[in-house]
């Protein structure tokens, strides 16, 4: 165990309940065994001896919900009477991951309200802590509080990895240059952000801030969520983002976004520029293409068949979605015969499992009769799925009853079943168990 890891003090409470051998690093063994035991009044003494001993304090907040009412509220009042800034900053994921456990609601109330005076650069170990939970209660303490400029704010909405940050700290940099219209210091953070939230809250704020041309640039991003900001924008500032799109698709070099793009805000009559893509050499123009042949329901079996053949995972991954509905239409026999063999001597993975998705898609004997192809697939993963399938395989309404094809391919797969749920399966699809 780890004394810096939060989830170590909650263990170490668990364990020294059942065996009181405390660790090494522990600064008080004995005292810390005394605070675990599993006896409340040898708890709640314990509580008395640990006043003066900091590094102990973890376990006193273990103790602040504790089953026991004394126990209980002679923790807290030792944890308030301990409790300042430093303290507070160095508690506080320990205090975060207990609080979603019963009764951790004090100590969470208890370490805002030491925190909420705290300083920026007080908190500044908190902003980045790998906790996510542990950074959403202080960006939104730093938020309520003001401790962060919106310069800091947007910077911070564009570096975290979590959603919730994210959207707490864009909203409030634009919050706060609304009224004072200084955009300049929180646009270039937002729209260079990795994440497609933080970019969509700068390119929606580009309406406001004046340049609405500089939303045409994001046109053809790779999110869409950002290019929906983006053609709300453009056509606030009088522009054409249709227009923009197929003027674009006709280039030399046209970007992936701007393919998708044109799907989603054209018609039927721009379905054949994007036909025109699928035999594109760039594998992100081709899977962008289908998907938006997908999105304009203009999908033509025949002519996106070859396409489940694609070398690029994405593309077979799009075509494979595009086909869905249209399963039935596929050929069962054709599809079939890419479930055999692996690769480099059959076909690849992503091609396998596109067949197996169509095929799982036509239910009835042609399910089963996929699943129990796979079983014998190179890939872990598709075995697997493969079986799944299998076990959850049922006669379907529109089968005849007593296909003997159905008791071959249940015989193939007996290991997945015990001898009575196999009797059972054969005897509910009308064969012989």
């Amino acid at each position: 165990m780890d004394g810096r890891d939060p989830l170590a003090w909650l263990r170490l409470d668990e364990m020294l309940r059942c065996e009181p051998y405390a660790p090494a690093w522990l600064a008080e063994p004995e005292l810390a065994i005394d605070l675990c035991h599993r006896d409340g009044r040898i708890r709640e003494a314990a509580l008395q001896q640990a006043v003066g001993c900091s590094e102990l304090l973890p376990l006193v907040v273990v103790r602040c919900a504790d089953w026991v009412e004394q126990v209980r509220e002679r923790a807290r009042e030792l944890l308030r009477a301990s409790l300042d800034v430093g303290t507070g900053v160095a508690l506080a994921p320990l205090i975060l991951l207990f609080g979603r456990r019963g009764r951790g609601a004090f100590a969470i109330e208890l370490v805002g309200g030491v925190l909420r005076p705290a300083s920026r650069e007080q908190l500044a170990p908190l902003f980045v802590h790998p906790d996510r939970a542990v950074r959403r209660f202080v960006h939104r303490l730093a938020v309520e509080e003001g401790l962060l400029s919106p310069g800091e704010l947007a910077r911070a909405a564009a570096r975290d990895t979590d959603a919730v940050v994210q959207n707490l700290c864009a909203e409030a940099a634009l919050a706060a240059v609304a009224k004072t219209g200084g955009y300049d210091e929180v646009l270039e953070p937002l729209l260079g952000a990795r994440n497609p939230r933080a970019r969509a809250t700068g390119v929606t704020a580009l309406r406001a801030a004046g340049p609405t041309e500089r939303a045409e640039g994001f046109l053809a991003d790779r999110s869409g969520v950002v290019r929906a900001c983006a053609r709300y924008v453009v056509r606030q500032g009088g522009g054409d983002p249709l227009a923009l799109y197929r003027a674009r698709c006709l280039a030399a070099e046209p970007a992936p976004g701007a393919v998708i793009g044109l799907a989603e805000c054209g018609g039927l009559g721009d379905a054949e520029v994007l036909w025109g893509f699928v035999g594109h050499p760039a594998a992100a123009l081709r899977a962008r293409a289908v998907a938006g042949l997908r999105l304009l329901d203009v999908v033509d079996v025949r002519r996106m068949l070859p396409l489940l053949d694609d070398p690029a995972p994405g593309v077979v991954r799009e075509a494979t979605l595009a086909l869905l509905p249209s399963a039935g239409l596929v050929p069962d026999g054709w599809l079939m015969e890419r479930l055999a063999g692996g690769w480099p001597k059959g076909w690849p993975r992503h091609v396998r499992v596109g067949a197996f998705r169509l095929l799982d898609a036509r239910g009835g004997i042609v399910r089963l009769r996929a699943a129990v192809t796979v079983l014998d697939d190179p890939d872990e993963k598709v075995r697997a799925w493969g079986a799944r399938v299998v076990q959850r395989w049922h006669l379907e309404e529109g089968m005849t009853p007593g296909d003997p094809e159905v008791g071959e391919l249940l015989g193939r797969a007996r290991n997945l079943f015990s001898e009575y749920v196999l009797s059972r399966r054969l005897w509910e699809a009308g064969l012989p168990g």
